[in-house]
């Protein structure tokens, strides 16, 4: 008597299939949703919703909307990220390489702030931008600073600057730990070749490790650009998208159209231009990375 076989043993394949299936529904099915929302005539302010063919005109409005311009400038000047926190993830990684004493401790330290929640982390850079009792005016104030002009957050010409600056400090550890095992992967053996030859240590940094750290660069600049795109709880959470409009991004202002004026079909046109974004910006750098890998 043969032992009855189970449903998964009959059907070897469904296993497989199952995860792809969940992919395709909550990835490319949720997408071509959205895409589809966006052109739909569901009414501003309706929460009851219309698929109905409405036409482009939501896209129309979106590139003559100020705010909407102010967000795409806002989200572009994330980027500036970028280059500071390699930068400082450089300068980081070589101090620590350099073997001196209470490194292991130090490198911990340096990763807390990426391994800290966005939402955390915005909370706690609000409190210190507090034009009343933060730490920062509460610092420059026992320095004879008067500091009744400093508003930080509150000012619309210095929220971004403060924006980044709290962006850079959460990044830059992250950075400097990738770009540290970017060094420590350079043959020990190709380091002490140079030496003797008389090559002195900036040297061998210039000529032979940072030469090296292509990977390590492409792997941070990839996580800082995807984070700069989709910005959303850590901005929301620090400014709320003010003061007015000055910190809107494309995600904050998408969510502001969509939960907050009930506008479901500009929030989706919005969504879908973020989307086309993304492939814009991230896909050829991806491709160009991985096509000089083969070669």
């Amino acid at each position: 008597m043969t032992k009855k076989q189970s449903w998964f043993s009959r059907h070897p394949m469904w296993p497989m299939i199952f995860p792809a299936a969940l992919l395709i529904y909550f990835v490319y099915v949720s997408l071509g949703w959205n895409l589809w929302v966006s052109v739909s005539n569901w009414p501003e302010g309706e929460l009851v919703p219309s698929y109905g063919w409405g036409g482009f005109h939501w896209y129309a409005q979106m590139f003559s909307d100020g705010d909407f311009w102010k967000s795409f400038l806002n989200t572009i000047l994330l980027f500036l990220i970028i280059p500071i926190c390699l930068l400082i993830g450089l300068g980081l990684a070589l101090l620590m390489d350099q073997g001196l004493k209470g490194t292991t401790a130090f490198r911990s330290l340096i990763l807390l702030p990426f391994a800290l929640s966005y939402v955390v982390t915005g909370t706690v850079w609000a409190w210190m931008y507090n034009p009343s009792n933060g730490i920062i005016n509460s610092i420059l104030k026992l320095f004879g600073a008067d500091t009744s002009q400093l508003q930080w957050i509150a000012n619309p010409k210095t929220v971004m600057v403060c924006i980044i600056i709290a962006l850079v400090w959460q990044f830059s550890g992250y950075v400097a730990l990738i770009m540290l095992a970017g060094i420590k992967s350079v043959p020990q053996n190709v380091i002490n070749a140079a030496k003797l030859d008389g090559a002195y240590s900036m040297r061998i940094y210039r000529k032979l490790v940072i030469p090296q750290l292509k990977g390590a660069i492409v792997s941070s600049i990839t996580v800082i650009a995807m984070f700069a795109l989709r910005s959303f709880d850590f901005i929301w959470q620090m400014t709320g998208g003010g003061p007015g409009n000055a910190s809107y991004t494309l995600p904050v202002y998408m969510y502001k159209v969509t939960f907050e004026k009930n506008n479901f079909a500009y929030g989706a046109a919005i969504s879908s231009f973020l989307l086309v974004l993304v492939l814009v910006l991230i896909l050829p750098f991806t491709w160009l990375t991985s096509r000089k890998k083969k070669a």
